[in-house]
């Protein structure tokens, strides 16, 4: 357990809506590729898993465990395969976070809960029930994740890798049950980092007397959460600092921040509460969207006194959000930040998030906050500016630990857990201001490949940016462009890079890869082939996938239409499913649905309809009317009518396979768009048609670019010419140019 001694320099602090990047690395160019070195250490270090052929035993001492690390000890017996997640025990009950079970849910991703599911909230049930154990966010990072666990479920993290498939075995003796999993990463995929199916065989012993082991026999997999999270059984806080602010009358009163104050809880934990001249706004008020309390953490020495030369670290934001479009969707508080639970407690006027300290504050002597409150207009409520003191603590233990260097002498730990993760994901500002800084701001887009892994379980991007260009009427406006050192002309860009060896970035896949669902590139081997004299499908058609559809992201879709008097969302994000949305130049397929989602419907004229191709982006699609539109590639008036299907109901499938629906339809004219978001601004007729795309090669400090990564990146840079040509009817230019 690692415990840090901070020394807090304070000082209120009032900056723009978000943090503004920097340069995190040297920049060159290579041929038409950009290669950017990155600094030392600007991503931290990889923890990759290293208890293959071991195993953990957590042995009860008081209210913790201690830890041993042993050779491995298997029991080849499994059992049988279990086919519910949940397991009844019949001959003992296990006792864990205080309390005797007699179930348990096991997840197939390596985790085991206690509990019933509908008692559980916060991070540590996110998906489906079903699913069994515990589950995290989509894009949390693993390297953050584990310590969002604490406190929200009791459970055992074995390992815990989302997206993992396959079996779990289960065998209950009068002293123990034994748990066993034989899984594979996901494989085959767009999102995948594999062709093939791998090997991960791991087994959790659960005894009667609460001791548990993990042991470990073949692991292809090198990032995972491995830790026992039982709930802590009682709260101890302990001040630490209370910062005050001078009136600010000229704020609401739910943005006058007056005081911050710091506490330590259970030694574990960071506890951040702000406090304003009168009651924070409640989760479900319609203003609550957009407002934000931030605190920043600098540890650059000496710390700075200036807000203007403080460099955050670290930072806890506590935003209101309500999700767009999405019936039933109430607004509502979410924490952020590295270490920070995402749960918000919300009493009066305090508003108030704790968690862990995070790796960049652990074993660092003095640290510089910094605080401010944004209203909902991302407008900075700045109050007044204290003189900086200091506050010394100590006191405040890290609950990761190395279990490779642990020995029975260390302990015992309330909660002790390890995350295996690849390097940190970049900050897409800092991506940007890196290539923008050092060549100028002539780029509208940012793709990004590496010969490194981030702590993403997809082997996909998302995708973002501050939409220069000034573009209006698409429901969304330009914004932040400081943040990403551009000065007009940067739109949107991949948030980080997808790795050399990942399924998207190679070429074809392999003869012998499995054939996959019509989701997987190989589904459509034969049909893609036809189109080349040697009979291969395209290259890079996975990379075209990736790359057209989020920088589609810069125009759609976020835009809703106004019929008979009723605002109709046609996204969020992506086109509803029953969007009827073909595509105008078909990039592969005769059939092609567009690439930002909706269907090819067909219909029946029964109450029915086929879907002729559907929402996924696999193979590499075109671009709808309704996007082109938005692109500024055509009027309005060459905008044929549309429609939406809502109330989706299956009804089989047709004589070739297609799905059917019955569904409600509702005509849309283009003009019940510009009647929600206005006309396209600039129009057709003075609207950008020519693009440039910076392709960018990251490569670790002291490291220069392989030949693989730089063939395979020119590759895909040749092939986005010739995409965006094809499917924008080559009404507009594509140019991949540093210079």
């Amino acid at each position: 357990m690692f415990c840090s001694v901070l020394l807090l320099h304070v000082l209120a602090h009032a900056q723009g809506a978000q943090v503004p990047g920097h340069p995190i690395g040297k920049v060159t160019t290579d041929g038409d590729l950009i290669v950017l070195e990155l600094d030392q250490g600007a991503l931290g270090k990889t923890n990759l898993f290293d208890l293959a052929g071991r195993t953990l035993v957590f042995i009860p001492e008081g209210a913790g465990y201690r830890v041993e690390n042993r050779a491995l000890e298997w029991d080849a017996d499994f059992g049988p395969e279990a086919t519910d997640p949940e397991v009844t025990l019949h001959k003992f009950a296990f006792p864990f976070s205080g309390k005797s079970w007699n179930s348990l849910s096991v997840g197939t991703t390596g985790s085991i809960r206690f509990g019933p599911a509908e008692a559980v909230g916060g991070p540590g049930l996110r998906g489906p029930a079903r699913a069994g154990g515990v589950s995290i966010a989509r894009f949390d990072q693993l390297g953050e994740a584990a310590g969002t666990l604490i406190n929200t479920v009791p459970a055992i993290c074995v390992f815990f890798k989302p997206r993992m498939l396959g079996a779990h075995y289960e065998k209950e003796l009068a002293d123990r049950v034994v748990i066993t999993w034989d899984l594979t990463e996901p494989f085959g995929n767009i999102q995948d980092f594999t062709w093939f199916k791998t090997v991960n065989r791991f087994q959790a012993t659960l005894h009667r007397n609460g001791s548990i082991e993990m042991s470990y026999k073949e692991l292809a997999a090198k990032d995972a959460i491995v830790g026992v999270f039982p709930l802590l059984s009682k709260t101890e806080e302990r001040p630490l600092a209370v910062i005050n602010f001078e009136p600010h009358s000229a704020a609401a009163a739910y943005v006058d921040l007056r005081k911050v104050r710091l506490d330590i809880v259970d030694g574990l934990f960071l506890k951040v509460t702000f406090e304003t001249r009168g009651p924070v706004l409640t989760e479900g008020d319609s203003a609550l969207p957009g407002v934000a309390y931030r605190l920043y953490f600098d540890t650059e020495k000496p710390p700075p006194t200036r807000t203007e030369a403080a460099h955050p670290s670290v930072i806890w934001a506590v935003r209101g959000v309500a999700p767009p479009g999405r019936g039933g969707s109430v607004s509502r508080y979410v924490a952020f930040g590295q270490g920070v639970s995402r749960n918000v407690t919300v009493t009066g006027n305090r508003i108030s998030v704790q968690g862990i300290l995070p790796t960049a504050l652990r074993g660092v002597e003095q640290v510089a906050v910094s605080a401010e409150v944004l209203g909902s207009g991302n407008q900075s409520e700045a109050g007044n500016r204290p003189q900086p003191y200091v506050v010394r603590m100590s006191g405040i233990c890290s609950p990761e630990v190395h279990f490779s260097s642990l020995t029975r002498n260390d302990g015992p730990f309330a909660v002790v857990y390890e995350s295996f993760h690849y390097l940190a994901l970049p900050n897409p500002r800092d991506l940007a201001c890196s290539v923008i800084t050092a060549l100028g701001d002539k780029f509208d887009f940012l793709a990004y490949y590496s010969d490194f892994r981030v702590d993403n379980q997809e082997a996909g991007t998302p995708s973002n940016g501050p939409m220069g260009g000034n573009v209006t009427g698409i429901g969304q406006t330009q914004r932040g462009l400081e943040g990403y050192c551009s000065k007009g002309r940067f739109q949107w860009g991949f948030n980080q890079p997808v790795y050399e060896g990942a399924n998207q970035m190679q070429e074809r896949p392999p003869e012998d890869a499995p054939i996959g669902n019509d989701h997987d590139i190989t589904f459509y081997r034969h049909q893609l082939g036809e189109r080349s004299s040697d009979g291969k499908m395209p290259p890079y058609v996975y990379s075209m996938s990736q790359i057209g559809h989020e920088m589609g992201h810069r125009w759609a879709a976020f835009i809703s239409a106004k019929v008979k008097g009723e605002t109709i969302p046609l996204g969020p994000t992506h086109w509803a499913r029953g969007l009827q949305a073909p595509a105008v130049f078909p990039f592969l397929r005769p059939i092609e649905a567009s690439a930002m989602g909706g269907s090819v419907w067909q219909d029946n004229f029964d109450g029915t309809y086929t879907q002729l191709d559907d929402d996924y982006y696999v193979p590499a699609t075109g671009w709808s009317h309704l996007d082109l539109y938005l692109m500024g590639l055509i009027s309005a008036a060459e905008v044929p009518d549309f429609f939406m299907l809502r109330n989706l109901v299956p009804a089989g499938k047709d004589a070739h396979g297609h799905p059917m629906f019955k569904a409600d339809r509702t005509k849309v004219t283009i003009q019940n768009v510009i009647a929600a978001e206005g006309p396209r601004l600039p129009d057709v007729d003075h609207s950008q048609r020519n693009f440039n795309t910076g392709i960018v090669v990251i490569v670790e400090h002291g490291q220069k670019p392989s030949r693989e990564l730089l063939e395979r990146a020119n590759g895909i840079r040749q092939q986005w010419i010739d995409y965006w040509a094809i499917t924008t009817g080559h009404r507009a230019s594509m140019t991949v140019s540093p210079l």
